[in-house]
């Protein structure tokens, strides 16, 4: 689709253009696979819900068990740390090589057996599948997925392997040092088959003391821990640590039957931040590592657009934009070419827009073309009588042919940009770059007039607008695309 074809099809107004009509949609941004919605609208939450009858049966097998198990792992822990204190004596506060010689000999076995006793004094049952690989065969084990303090169980189950991390993992959680070295691994999975789940620890849900609480007050917990076979990189892979994740993560995956998102803490604090504003938490939540690095983001960036979007989100259910919200918030009516603008937000095709979804539009939509080249052309397109400064009359003539209302009432907006009776540059540009998702109207509106000067046969006059010097400017511009095209 040329250029002329696709800004026809973004402002075309006829009839069947609106938002779930069966009318032709304008063309979409490409869906990226990277750009899909996560598959769990939340995974930061998880609720227990205790009937009656349960919480009876809680109670009264913990004051049998609770007391019992609390003093039993007291005892363990005590003995534990005694010998990791004799294991690291006379070392340095911050071990950067795992401990060897006769203080690994000695404390590695007795700390393995503390271990298995410490999880079968909680009532953990486990369940080993697979085969160990040796250090030889598979240098590092992969463990997924950390939902809980207690899966430090695979580590004791694999025999105390070293635990190796960095402190920027803190800052980049989702791909850590772990593929780097491009050697063979061993993915190694966790299961929970339990009807009653006292284990998982989200940021909303159970707190650490009541999940601790409620799984010593269960007769045992079982938990599986499934060695799966040794994974070698190939030589993409090694040269590609991100592949080589993202290959073994989709194959734990598979075998978990779990799905797969790119949530991190980042999102955690912008679910908090959205519910600070009045908004469903789960509404802050946009895989922010992922978005961020696609769209070339920063936190500042991303917090910013959610002041935005609850202005605009507050009033309406669910905490979603809807057509309403959308024209009430540029203080324009619901025309056809507005419901085209919406519908390039609105990638699912509900009839809504999610917070993702407009950080996704704004900056893939509306950022790249308010630039500083758009904006001179655009207030030059409004300034008819080319004194440098736009009227009320100049202002409403252009607004009403490009969205193609010719009573629009443009007054409210008008005074939200002009600081009097007109608007210079600096005001125009100030508000432009505030409110980039005006800027696909313009465009849209400078395509068709440059489509239309093209489709004009040569010995007709230039149309009027030529006065104010757009159209030679975006003349030479389109030349130079269709060129290219």
């Amino acid at each position: 689709m040329n250029r002329c074809a696709e800004a026809a099809a973004v402002a075309a107004s006829g009839p069947g253009a609106g938002v779930g009509n069966a009318g032709q949609r304008p063309p979409r941004v490409p869906r990226q696979t990277s750009f899909f919605p996560p598959p769990v609208r939340n995974p930061f939450v998880q609720q227990t819900r205790l009937g009656a009858a349960r919480r009876i049966q809680i109670f009264f097998l913990g004051i049998i068990l609770l007391p019992i198990r609390a003093l039993l792992l007291a005892l363990i822990l005590l003995l534990a740390w005694l010998f990791a204190a004799i294991s690291t004596t006379c070392c340095p506060e911050k071990l950067t090589h795992p401990i060897t010689g006769w203080k690994r000999t000695i404390t590695q076995p007795v700390l393995k057996f503390l271990g298995h006793a410490m999880f079968f004094s909680m009532g953990f049952i486990v369940t080993v599948k697979g085969k160990i690989a040796s250090p030889v065969e598979a240098p590092i084990f992969v463990v997924a997925p950390h939902s809980t303090f207690f899966d430090g169980i695979a580590c004791v189950v694999a025999g105390l392997p070293s635990i190796v991390s960095r402190h920027e993992n803190v800052q980049v959680p989702l791909i850590g040092r772990a593929f780097i070295p491009g050697v063979p691994v061993q993915p190694v999975l966790l299961r929970y088959p339990n009807k009653l789940d006292t284990v998982t620890w989200t940021w909303q849900g159970y707190k650490f003391i009541q999940l601790c609480v409620l799984t010593c007050c269960q007769p045992f917990t079982k938990v599986e821990v499934e060695f799966m076979p040794v994974q070698i990189p190939n030589d993409e892979e090694k040269s590609d640590p991100v592949l080589f994740a993202s290959t073994v993560r989709n194959l734990m995956a598979e075998a978990l039957r779990i799905p797969v998102t790119d949530h991190t803490y980042e999102d955690c604090r912008l679910m908090i931040s959205a519910g600070q504003l009045t908004l469903p938490m789960e509404a802050g939540l946009v895989e922010f590592t992922k978005i961020s690095r696609k769209l070339k983001l920063d936190w500042d960036g991303i917090r910013k657009h959610l002041d935005e979007y609850a202005a605009i989100a507050s009033s309406s259910k669910g905490g979603k934009i809807g057509i309403e919200e959308f024209a009430e918030y540029l203080k324009l009516p619901v025309s056809d070419v507005l419901r085209q603008l919406f519908a390039l937000f609105d990638r699912n095709h509900d009839g809504s827009i999610d917070f993702r979804e407009y950080v996704i539009g704004l900056a893939v939509l509306c950022n790249p073309a308010n630039t500083e080249e758009i904006i001179q052309v655009a207030f030059k397109l409004f300034d008819v009588d080319e004194d440098g400064f736009i009227t009320e009359e100049e202002f409403a003539t252009i607004m009403q042919a490009s969205l193609g209302v010719p009573d629009l009432d443009v007054s409210g907006l008008f005074k939200e940009i002009a600081q009097g009776d007109s608007v210079s540059y600096e005001e125009f540009k100030s508000f432009a770059l505030k409110h980039p998702e005006y800027a696909k109207i313009f465009t849209t509106y400078l395509d068709l007039q440059t489509c239309h000067v093209f489709s004009l046969p040569e010995v007709q006059a230039t149309p009027s607008v030529v006065s104010n010097k757009v159209s030679p400017e975006s003349h030479e511009e389109s030349t130079s695309d269709k060129k290219d095209d």
